[in-house]
């Protein structure tokens, strides 16, 4: 395989992977919170987190950002110095949150309120 070829790769995995954590909470997340759902006894606490719940589900389900607010992503990346594409890590990522942004979609961090640019 060429190197453009193992470039490309790498970024599709990265994006594939950027799209999923933005809908997708990990399993002790979800744990953790089924776990304090169950505890609660208060109404409004309950339906907050079976809004949370369905929140989760309708995200995967709509293929959408489980919150308004998506983050900024941070990569730490370890790997050896013998890594073949160590070069062309800090730009592959870069491709491959950009891919994310359009294909998932997450959601523009700064988004002009009546025309909808992203700034």
């Amino acid at each position: 395989m060429s190197k453009t070829e193992q470039v490309e790769k790498l970024t599709n995995y990265m994006a594939n992977f950027v799209s999923y954590i933005g809908k997708v909470l990990p399993d002790d997340i979800i744990a953790k919170l089924d776990e304090l759902a169950e505890k609660e006894d208060s109404p409004l606490s309950k339906t907050i987190y079976q809004t949370m719940k369905l929140n989760q589900k309708l995200a995967k389900d709509l293929n959408r950002p489980s919150c308004q607010d998506t983050g900024v992503l941070q990569f730490w990346v370890k790997c050896g110095t013998k890594f073949p594409l160590i070069g062309e890590l800090e730009a592959l990522l870069k491709d491959a949150v950009v891919k994310a942004t359009f294909e998932a979609p997450l959601r523009h961090n700064s988004v002009e309120t009546f025309d909808e640019y992203n700034t």
